[in-house]
């Protein structure tokens, strides 16, 4: 189901959706990888912001 974008608040903030091209697209820029990283790191580690970046950071 695609996120509400009229509904803007802090729940959805700590969360990466994988099924969201512009969540994946928005994370990958910000850390300088691709796309594809990000959804191998979503499906090694989950979906929270704070272990992705983590992960990331850890190479």
């Amino acid at each position: 189901m695609a996120d509400d974008k009229t509904k803007r608040d802090f729940r959805d903030r700590d969360r990466i959706s994988a099924d969201e091209d512009y969540e994946v697209r928005y994370f990958a820029k910000q850390h300088r990888i691709s796309p594809d990283q990000v959804r191998d790191l979503i499906k090694e580690h989950g979906n929270a912001r704070k272990t992705l970046e983590r992960r990331k950071l850890r190479g």
